[in-house]
């Protein structure tokens, strides 16, 4: 029983040895580089034991042991270069590769040494670097089964070659050697794993941090938003008025920063990956003027969009993220005059562009631009909201779509920045229909389940939609059964265990279905994998009023459209 026990440990461990392990693109490249070294090293040690064979022999002429030398790795040179053709067509975490190419390696090194004897023990430093590459390419085991293969060759040398045997401490010191650096290299990698592990559990910690914070923070800032629209609609006096939109700006440019606090946070989680697919661009610019008509108007900004038909593959969300940051630094840094956002075909491909007229920038600031928290500030320059994320989200999130950002900008004459590379899809898009009268239109008409554990943003909300006409039956749990509703609005976390998706799946087999809005502190893209239904819409808190109309509008809207009977 035992030893069947064994022979199957042994067979696991057999298969293992031949299957592929988990790798990084870094270390696909690094074996990659090895391969191609190995083959550099076969030419270097052939050339040296050629020249110094001409140099030694006292006819000058190649003698018997640099022609074995030369044969032998005449015969291995086969063998390195379909090495290298595996690395290429098959990357990946080999280990059966990784040591069969190891031991072949030390082979060819002690059949040199042993073939020239005195003349090439050089060849000892390439042993020292065949030893401590693969323990800096591929991690600490790899270093110590490189120093154990590194012994067992010093003494297959020492056994068959006799000025090593009449020699002792010339053995005995580079035995030690090829012991101790190893040993020690590995003390210093233990120490930077360490620091390394420190410093990514500090980065998480920042990130979950900020994340927390930035969600704690937007749901105050969610129902001072509406209570503040709310406060217009009670006849105020022109100053006081005037006090309320100055309150608002401030209220939306702490918003915008825990926006963008919350996108680099889950960024730096890992947590996104784009779902590509055909996304008018159209429909985006008009998501984007609704988005930025208010902050435009505040600035004294003429947004103007130059309307395309062009569909292209993205992840919708992330690309509307990406230009919904352009657009604010363009609002932001260039007030007081025209934005254009538009497209341009290249080629197979598109590249969104927003021009401004501001100021520009110098070119000694463009190669930082992307950098994270990175600012231009000049004594006695204005002071604007933002932490210098922007950019750094746009880079990152493009980088996730196989997208380039570029900045083009000249003091004086204004900043243009594009997304480039985005694949023009034939696919096409079914368009939105807008309506002038959408926003006006009253909801006189629309029983609205309102949803939300806090009760400050609960009244704010139910207090707002009453406003604009609904019948607003208003819940800080969850209902315990299904409600007459035409619309859902709904937080994601709402108590009891309970979250939206959950208010929803509720009211799913009722007919007709209610329509739904999540408004969430939370990733917009997770919450849309957990309800997992298009028709549902997410929205990020702090959600503007104007934000909520038009959600409820374009939900209206689409209803309408839905085939009857």
């Amino acid at each position: 029983m035992r030893y069947g026990q064994f022979a199957a440990d042994m067979g696991d461990g057999a298969a293992r040895l031949f299957q592929r392990a988990v790798s990084t693109p870094v270390e696909d490249e690094l074996e990659h580089k090895q391969a191609w070294i190995r083959l550099a090293l076969l030419v270097l040690i052939s050339t040296y034991a050629t020249v110094a064979s001409i140099i030694v022999a006292p006819e000058h002429r190649i003698e018997p042991w640099a022609i074995a030398v030369l044969s032998y790795f005449a015969c291995y040179t086969p063998l390195a270069l379909g090495l290298l053709y595996n690395v290429r067509r098959y990357p990946g975490h080999y280990p059966a590769r990784r040591l069969f190419s190891m031991a072949n390696d030390y082979a060819g090194l002690a059949f040199a040494i042993i073939a020239g004897c005195v003349v090439m023990l050089p060849v000892y430093a390439i042993i020292m670097w065949v030893t401590v590459g693969n323990g800096l390419r591929f991690g600490s085991r790899y270093m110590i089964v490189a120093a154990i293969m590194a012994q067992i060759t010093l003494a297959t040398i020492t056994l068959l070659t006799p000025y090593w045997q009449a020699n002792p401490p010339l053995v005995v010191t580079l035995s030690l050697t090829a012991l101790i650096v190893p040993l020690y290299i590995r003390t210093l990698q233990r120490s930077t794993e360490q620091a390394r592990r420190d410093a990514e559990e500090a980065n998480t910690a920042k990130s979950r941090f900020l994340a927390q914070a930035s969600h704690d923070l937007r749901q105050p800032v969610h129902a001072i938003g509406l209570f503040l629209n709310s406060l217009t609609q009670t006849g105020l006096a022109p100053e006081q008025r005037g006090i309320v939109d100055r309150i608002d700006r401030s209220l939306q440019g702490v918003a915008e920063l825990f926006r963008s606090l919350l996108d680099i946070s889950t960024l730096d989680s890992g947590a996104v990956t784009p779902k590509l697919e055909p996304v008018s661009i159209g429909q985006l610019f008009r998501l984007l003027e609704q988005q930025n008509q208010v902050s435009a108007e505040w600035a004294g900004i003429d947004l103007r969009f130059v309307q395309s038909d062009r569909v292209v593959l993205a992840d919708k969300a992330l690309l509307l993220t990406m230009l919904q940051n352009l657009v604010s630094n363009a609002i932001k840094y260039a007030p007081r005059g025209p934005v254009l956002i538009g497209c341009r075909p290249r080629g197979e491909y598109v590249s969104i562009w927003v021009v401004d007229c501001g100021p520009g920038i110098a070119a000694e600031h463009l190669p930082r631009l992307f950098d994270e928290f990175y600012q231009i500030r000049k004594l006695g320059s204005a002071d604007t909201q933002g932490v210098g994320l922007g950019l750094s989200i746009v880079r990152r999130l493009g980088a996730l779509m196989d997208f380039d950002a570029e900045v083009r900008s000249r003091p004086g004459h204004g900043t243009a920045v594009a997304i480039h590379g985005l694949v023009a899809a034939a696919a096409a898009v079914p368009q939105v229909v807008d309506r002038d009268n959408s926003y006006a239109a009253p909801l006189h008409d629309l029983r609205v389940l309102l949803v939300e554990d806090d009760i400050d943003v609960l009244d704010a909300t139910a207090h707002l939609l009453r406003s604009w006409g609904a019948q607003v039956a208003a819940w800080s749990i969850a209902p315990p059964q299904a409600q007459p509703c035409d619309l859902i609005v709904t937080d994601f976390d709402i108590g009891g265990g309970m979250t939206g998706a959950d208010c929803i799946a509720l009211h799913r087999h009722v007919s007709p279905p209610p329509m739904a809005i999540v408004m969430t502190g939370h990733d917009e893209m997770a919450i849309e994998e957990i309800i997992a239904d298009a028709g549902v819409l997410i929205l990020k808190k702090p959600v503007q009023p104007a934000e909520l109309r038009s959600a409820i509008a374009a939900l209206r809207s689409r209803q309408e459209r839905l085939p009857t009977g």
